[in-house]
């Protein structure tokens, strides 16, 4: 399997409503339930009406096209990261899932899937 590092920073927030969000953007996770709107995004991109966030990701993703009858995948990523005590928030899209890891993790979270077998792809 092959894991395609992301290099930009990102950001995690909660958001008044989606009109400052830049939808041009080269990433931009939008989550909307009866209690809240989220968004994750590059960091630099944050909008102004924001009302909370948290930074400082980092992020890859599993490179190609995922069969929705594939089983297990994320979850033995995040298997291996946390048997190292690193964790993970994943957002998917249609084709593939995201993993972003902290900042001061990436690295070693890397390091860990590419001991564990996994191609890292710059």
């Amino acid at each position: 399997m092959e894991i395609k590092k992301i290099h930009q920073d990102f950001s995690v927030c909660q958001v008044e409503d989606y009109s400052l969000v830049n939808l041009d953007s080269e990433y931009n996770f939008i989550g909307k339930t009866d209690e809240e709107k989220s968004l994750v995004c590059i960091t630099s991109e944050v909008p102004a009406n924001t009302i909370k966030r948290n930074d400082g990701w980092k992020a890859f993703r599993i490179q190609g096209i995922l069969d929705f009858s594939l089983i297990g995948i994320l979850a033995k990523i995040a298997a291996v990261l946390a048997e190292k005590g690193i964790s993970i928030f994943a957002v998917s899209t249609y084709n593939t899932d995201y993993v972003l890891i902290k900042k001061e993790n990436y690295q070693n979270g890397l390091e860990v899937l590419y001991a564990a077998g996994y191609k890292i792809i710059d």
